[in-house]
C-alpha cells in the first residue's frame, strides 16, 4: 500500500530546479541593489548620518549609524556611532532603546573616552522622560509622576560626577541632581498632602516624616513639617504637635506655618 501511494505522488521535474536557484540569486542581488550604501566608505556613512539627525529626519539616521557600526567595527569611529546613534534613539522618542544602546556602550567600552557623555545622556534620557513631552501643557511636575526613571536619571548623573569630576558634562549634572532631589522630596509631600486631604493623617505623617528624614534642606521639608504640625494637631497628639512645630520654627521662623509660595518656574524651563 505505501509503495502504491508514493507512486502516485507527482514528481518535480528536474528541469524545474536550475530556475529556482537562478531566481534566488537574482532576489540576492536585487535586495543588494536596494541598498544605496553598499559601496559607501564608513566616513560617507557618517557624514550622511550627522546630516540626517542635524536636520532632525533621526528615523532616518538610526539605521545608518547602524550600518557604520558594522562596517567600522572594533574602531572609534565604531564608537562614535553608536553613542550618536543613542542620541538620535532619544531624540527620536525611542528612549527604551536609547537607554539600551547606551548600555551596551558602556559594557562593551569601560575605557572609552567618552563614558563620561555615555553616563551624561543615560542620564538625560531618563531626566527628561520624567518631564514629558507634554508636561508643560499642564505644569505637571516631576514629583507628581513616576519616581524610578528620575533615581535612574540621578544614579547616572552621580557615577559621571564620581568618576569625572573634571568633564564639561558634570556642572549640568550636579543643576539635574539638585533638581531630581527636590522633586523627589516634593513627590513625598505631594503623596502626604494627598493623605492629609483625604483624612488619613497616620499616613500622611508617614510621608511626610520620610521626607523630613531622606531630603535634607531642600524646599519641600518646610512644607512636610507643616503637615506633621496639622496631621498631629488633627490626631490629639498635642505633644508631637508641639514637638514638630519648635522645629519647624527654629528652622524657618514664626510664619512658617503661612501659605507655602506657588513654586516658581524650574531653572531647566524655557517658557
Amino acid at each position: 500500500m505505501i509503495v502504491r501511494k508514493l507512486s502516485t505522488m507527482p514528481r518535480i521535474s528536474l528541469t524545474l530546479v536550475p530556475a529556482v536557484l537562478i531566481a534566488a540569486a537574482l532576489a540576492g542581488c536585487s535586495s543588494t541593489k536596494d541598498d544605496p550604501t553598499a559601496k559607501w566608505t564608513p566616513e560617507r556613512i557618517y557624514t550622511e548620518a550627522r546630516e540626517e539627525s542635524s536636520s532632525g529626519a533621526f528615523d532616518k539616521a538610526v539605521p545608518l549609524f547602524e550600518k557604520l557600526e558594522g562596517r567600522a567595527a572594533g574602531t572609534p569611529l565604531a564608537q562614535q556611532a553608536q553613542l550618536e546613534k543613542a542620541y538620535a534613539q532619544y531624540k527620536g522618542g525611542e528612549k527604551v532603546q536609547a537607554l539600551a544602546t547606551l548600555d551596551r556602550f558602556t559594557k562593551l567600552h569601560p575605557a572609552s573616552p567618552a563614558m563620561d557623555y555615555a553616563l551624561y545622556l543615560k542620564g538625560l534620557v531618563n531626566f527628561n522622560d520624567n518631564l514629558g513631552m507634554f508636561g508643560w501643557l499642564t505644569r505637571q511636575d516631576l514629583s507628581e509622576r513616576d519616581q524610578k526613571a528620575a533615581k535612574d536619571s540621578f544614579e547616572a548623573f552621580r557615577e559621571l560626577i564620581t568618576r569625572f569630576p573634571e568633564s564639561k558634562y558634570s556642572e549640568d549634572a550636579r543643576q539635574r541632581m539638585q533638581y531630581i532631589v527636590n522633586s523627589l522630596a516634593q513627590y513625598e509631600v505631594h503623596v502626604a498632602k494627598y493623605y492629609y486631604g483625604r483624612g488619613a493623617y497616620v499616613a500622611a505623617i508617614a510621608r511626610a516624616q520620610t521626607a523630613v528624614r531622606d531630603y535634607q534642606n531642600v524646599p519641600a521639608v518646610r512644607e512636610a513639617m507643616v503637615i506633621l504640625v496639622k496631621s498631629y494637631d488633627a490626631l490629639g497628639m498635642t505633644q508631637l504637635r508641639d514637638d514638630a512645630q519648635r522645629v519647624l520654627e527654629s528652622s524657618y521662623g514664626s510664619a512658617a506655618l503661612t501659605p507655602v509660595e506657588q513654586k516658581k518656574a524650574s531653572w531647566w524651563k524655557l517658557w
